[in-house]
Order: C-alpha cells, then structure tokens, then sequence
C-alpha cells in the first residue's frame, strides 16, 4: 500500500523503466528511418490510432475500476475486521468478567487471517499469543482462522455456563464472532475469486502493440520530437496498466497490497495495552513490502 505519493510515483516510474525504454529506443528508429531514409510506408493515417486509443483507455478504465473495487473491498472487510476485534476485546472484559486469554487469542486472529490470504508461511506471532493447546488445536485445521474463531467461541461459551451469564450477553458477543466470519468470507471470496484474465493479459498486449504502432501515426506531424510525444503517451498508457494490475490482488506481497501485516499489529496493540500486556509500537506502513 502506497501512502507517500512522491514515493508512489517513484515506484510506478521504476516499474515501467523498462517497457519505456524499449518503446522510446523503437521511436528513435522510426524517426530516423523516416527523417533520414525518407522511407515512405512509414506513412500511416492517425485517425486508425487514435480510435485505438480512445478504445484502449476505455478498457483500461473499465478494469482499472474493477481492480480497484476489489481492493477497496479488502480494505472495507479489514476494517471491519478490526472495529469487531475492538469491540469483542471490550465485551470480553466488560460483559465476561475477563478473560485476558480471549483477548490474546483474537490478537492472534488477524495474524492468521493474513497469512491465509497472502498465502505465505505462518510467521511466530499467533504462536505467542496462543496457549499451547489452543495453538496445536488451530493449526491442525485447514482453515486456520475460522478455527480460531471456533476455540473463541467455546471459550465464551465456557465463561458463560460457569458465572451463568444472561444469554443476552452471550448473543451480543457471538454476534461479533458472527460478523468477523462474515467478514472473513469476503475477503476469501475476494482471494479465490480473481478478475478474468483478460483483464490482465489483454491490456498488457494491445498497450504493447499501441505503443509500438504510435509512432508511426506521429512521426509525420512530430517529426524529430516524435520520441518526446510518443514516450509521454506510452508512459500513460503503460501506467494505467500497471496501476490495474497492481490492485487487482490486494493480498498478494507487494508495495502495493494492502498492508495486513500493520493492521495486525495495530489490532493487537488495540486488544492487548486495555489488559495490561506489554506491547511494542506499530509497524509502519508506508514503505517496502508486506508480507
């Protein structure tokens, strides 16, 4: 997730380096092959490409609005991941007499969560915020979060059944495990469902192959500026591109993703100072890549 902008367009330019590199060296040759060699089937009509380019940038709206819909949603569940882990640690306390271990444990949750969605290996923390037996339980099961929700659950359900809680109360807060499962099924739907992919091979094809035709449309009109023109134009396109690419897997390791790994942590800061766990500070999330 990018949040310095100046940082953000630093990383699109480097990203892109390359593609315009080899378009601009290809408007270097159709200059000088026109303006030196005068050779004359260089001289294409710009009406063709220019329908080309009005019909690209449509497209590449068109995806760039679905990748970046799929990525906002992710980070509208998380969201709600972490106002539900908030009020769950709340009611813990307040309504359940205690329980520091549930807290602990929905600490853990997000951990797991993103570790499930990123698909990259379980790093110590759910370990240090789990008991033992919790911890082995968990980690024997496909779903490693919605267990985790499911050992919450008996624990409430234990708490309740010794100090005979209203069942009231003990609705209010299973609906909050209700909410975070609900949730956690969108952002798995999100994951297992991902956009067509000609959404990603297409546009990446027919940009190439835009980039690769303008200058032959321009180099009549631009003549010696034509790489100036053109490149600024690739550059566009290139961009638009990349950005849809980026965002349409939210969950993927990048700079781009949505930074799980800090929401994590600031979750578990949230449920863990209230109970008196020493806790460190946040990670920021701003620059490299989150795992």
């Amino acid at each position: 997730m990018i949040v310095d902008k100046n940082y953000g367009l630093w990383i699109l330019l480097r990203e892109t380096a390359l593609p315009l590199g080899i378009l601009a060296l290809w408007d270097f040759v159709v200059v000088i092959l026109y303006q030196v060699f005068h050779q004359e089937w260089m001289e294409q009509p710009s009406l063709p490409i220019s329908l080309m380019g009005s019909a690209l940038a449509l497209f590449l709206g068109v995806r760039n609005n679905a990748a970046y819909a799929r990525w906002w949603e992710g980070r509208s569940l998380w969201g709600l991941i972490t106002n539900n882990s908030r009020s769950f640690a709340r009611e813990a306390a307040t309504l359940l007499g205690g329980r520091p271990d549930l807290a602990r444990a929905m600490a853990a949750y997000p951990y797991l969560l993103r570790t499930a969605l990123s698909g990259t290996e379980q790093g110590p923390d759910a370990k240090r915020l789990l008991s033992p037996d919790m911890y082995a339980r968990v980690m024997s099961r496909n779903n490693k979060p919605n267990a985790l929700l499911y050992e919450i659950g008996l624990g409430v359900a234990e708490e309740v059944a010794i100090k005979n809680i209203d069942g009231a109360v003990h609705g209010t807060v299973d609906r909050i495990l209700s909410d975070l499962a609900n949730a956690q099924g969108g952002l798995e739907r999100i994951k297992n469902t991902p956009l067509p992919v000609q959404y990603s091979v297409l546009p990446l094809l027919v940009v190439h192959l835009f980039c690769i035709v303008l200058p032959l449309s321009t180099v009549q009109t631009l003549g010696w500026i034509t790489p100036l023109g053109s490149s600024l134009v690739g550059f566009l396109f290139q961009a638009l591109d990349k950005s849809g690419r980026d965002l349409q897997e939210p969950f993927v390791p990048s700079k781009h993703a949505l930074p799980m790994l800090t929401m994590s942590r600031n979750i578990e800061i949230d449920l863990l100072q209230p109970i008196g766990d020493a806790v460190g500070g946040p990670i920021p999330a701003s620059r490299g890549v989150q795992p």
